[in-house]
């Protein structure tokens, strides 16, 4: 039997918007270094949250890349329609701004191709400084599985943060799917995906990093709106009460054939 390509291939997503185009030349470049196991390949399907003329010409010509426009709603949305255009078995995620470190793609693609529990992975980052060198996080946690609840426990117990970053995250489409892709917020929609994500399925943390995770003015975190007291609260609320009903619910990942 002949395997179709499309149950080979990584889904590498990716919102942009404007300002952040400069920086998809380095995301591209980090693409382009990946090596995959023989009859993997990964499609870079690039979503632009709203219509202009800005970002096109930044999109690369190659086959493996795919670039698509609609309506503005922020990131979450972006990746979200950026979903109709996956075909394959899983999903990363790359910001426009940020670049993969060589082999990441190939450790979190065997994470999950080993073990039919796991749902998703994360690995460790390092801030890409404006000045172009780079600064590490020392409270990672230990390299190894993440049980269902660690995440969501911890991100509760730490002020709403989580010990692992969403930016990093490698997913199996179908639960992806199944949890209606990222939230509808203006901010912390992946986090909210990753505690749904969490509550329904086990993880895998690496410690190798696995993103070279850029700081510039211009990204949406450095904006005031982003730490507003007012409305943190009320996303870090809908976070938490989209995960507790899920976990309310008593539904699990059915393990992947």
């Amino acid at each position: 039997m002949v395997t179709a390509v499309a149950d080979r291939r990584i889904d590498v997503i990716t919102a942009v918007h404007a300002p952040s185009t400069p920086y998809l030349a380095d995301a591209y470049t980090s693409l382009c270094a990946q090596e995959l196991p023989d009859g993997w390949e990964w499609h870079w399907i690039i979503q632009e949250d709203g219509y202009g003329d800005a970002v096109r010409p930044h999109v690369p010509d190659d086959p493996r890349v795919t670039f698509h426009q609609g309506r503005p709603g922020g990131p979450g949305v972006a990746r979200t329609m950026a979903l109709a255009y996956a075909s394959g078995p899983y999903v990363k995620v790359l910001d426009a701004d940020d670049q993969l470190t060589p082999g990441a793609l190939a450790r979190d693609l065997a994470l999950l191709e080993a073990d039919p529990e796991l749902g998703w992975a994360t690995s460790r980052v390092l801030d890409l400084l404006p000045d172009g060198s780079t600064a590490g996080f020392d409270g990672d946690p230990d390299d190894g599985p993440l049980s269902r609840g660690a995440v969501v426990d911890y991100w509760k117990a730490n002020g709403f943060r989580a010990q692992v970053h969403p930016a990093t995250l490698f997913v199996r489409r179908d639960l992806l799917l199944a949890l209606g892709g990222w939230m509808a917020l203006p901010a912390s929609e992946d986090t909210g995906l990753l505690l749904a994500l969490n509550t329904v399925s086990p993880g895998h943390f690496t410690r190798e990093y696995g993103l070279l995770y850029r700081k510039w003015p211009g990204q949406a975190t450095a904006q005031p709106s982003h730490t507003d007291e007012a409305e943190r609260a009320a996303r870090m609320a809908v976070v938490a009460a989209r995960a507790e009903a899920l976990a309310d619910s008593g539904w699990r990942l059915a393990a992947a054939d």
